[in-house]
């Protein structure tokens, strides 16, 4: 399984390809760290963000994949958002970042 350090570079790399968010989201990994994603900036600082997303770094990677369905991880507790209109308005952008993460 991939490290946060490997996980936050591969984000970075999306995120140079023009994968980039439109509002700033924190993937909360669950004690193994954060990933902050503001405009074309990647970093592992615990920052303020428009959108919160609670994961594990395992989770992270299967719904990356399509080895695990967003909706039924929110509704099992595997997945928190902050603020759920903004996630589904963001959805596109950040399946496209969780798939590059994977």
């Amino acid at each position: 399984m991939a490290s946060l350090e490997e996980l936050t570079e591969r984000i970075r790399r999306a995120v140079a390809a023009g994968e980039g968010l439109s509002r700033p989201v924190k993937l909360d990994l669950r004690g193994e760290g954060v990933i902050h994603v503001r405009g074309a900036e990647v970093t592992n600082e615990d920052l303020p963000a428009d959108l919160v997303v609670s994961v594990s770094r395992a989770d992270l990677v299967r719904l990356g994949k399509g080895e695990l369905d967003p909706m039924r991880a929110m509704m099992t507790g595997r997945m928190k958002l902050s603020d759920m209109g903004l996630a589904f308005s963001l959805q596109p952008q950040i399946q496209a970042l969780f798939e590059k993460a994977a």
